[in-house]
């Protein structure tokens, strides 16, 4: 295991967030409570440091009922991790303006990338309201984060799917980097025709243990999609260790397994 692994996808909670109804089934699923959910910034790199994670993206929220982790606390929570936490902003995407301006501004101020997610806005990322984030993304040279696949929460997965939704918004900006979270799953076919088609597509394994992975990622990783594939956890639903559990299992070699856990993340998020 490398020593110096990348996380591409974690967020320090706010009550805010962790009230939100929709998080029922995660609190479910992973048997735990609302207030399981607030950690800080220390209780996230000693979360790091047991798996040997020395970075970790930690993401700001924005959906359409207001602000859930802002960009002020993302940014707060980095800084005081002497660096091993990086700032993933959010953007309100019912207010273009103010979103290109906000994502030019943090931009300057070393975030690493933008997330918006489908799911919580009740939009498909083909959306008109998200074609001024993407334009804004690559005149910044950040990359544009999102969730693909079925969604956890209680919201549709509708807006999951890859083709024709997420495939519209890759034809439309040829130039811009996507980073899919929480691998596309039950679309793994989809994953595997954008991967092709777009080289400036790629997926994060966030919100599955390795030992779960959709067999057809795993083929992926180990063939043309080895450079495309990135870990992610999505601490605090899930720990990094317990997401690395399974890395011996999926029989990777030397090579895949350092694309895997730090190349590809260092390389999309110029780390």
């Amino acid at each position: 295991m490398p020593a110096a692994i990348i996380d591409a996808w974690m967020q320090i909670t706010t009550p805010r967030l962790a009230a939100e109804p929709w998080m029922a089934p995660l609190l479910r699923w992973t048997g735990q409570s609302a207030d399981a959910l607030l950690p800080d910034a220390p209780a996230t790199l000693a979360a790091m440091d047991e798996a040997g994670v020395e970075t970790a993206l930690i993401s700001a929220w924005t959906g359409p009922t207001g602000v859930l982790i802002s960009n002020d606390e993302t940014a707060e929570n980095a800084a005081r991790s002497g660096g091993r936490l990086r700032a993933v902003m959010s953007v309100d995407l019912n207010d273009p303006m103010g979103a290109v301006r906000e994502i030019r501004k943090r931009a300057g101020e070393g975030f690493v990338g933008v997330r918006a997610l489908p799911w919580l806005w009740g939009l498909p990322p083909n959306d008109r309201r998200f074609y001024p984030i993407y334009a804004a993304c690559i005149d910044a040279g950040l990359p544009f984060c999102t969730q693909i696949g079925h969604t956890g929460p209680l919201r549709t997965s509708e807006y999951g799917r890859l083709i024709p939704y997420l495939e519209d918004a890759l034809l439309d900006f040829p130039e811009l980097v996507v980073v899919g979270g929480h691998t596309g799953f039950p679309w793994i076919d989809e994953v595997a025709t954008l991967m092709h088609k777009f080289p400036n597509f790629y997926v994060d394994t966030s919100a599955y243990v390795l030992h779960r992975l959709p067999p057809g990622l795993v083929q992926l990783m180990k063939n043309e999609g080895k450079t495309r594939v990135l870990f992610g956890s999505n601490w605090p639903m899930l720990t990094p260790a317990r997401c690395l559990k399974g890395l011996d299992a999926l029989n990777l070699d030397e090579e895949t397994a350092d694309l895997f856990l730090r190349e590809n993340a260092r390389r999309v998020f110029n780390l």
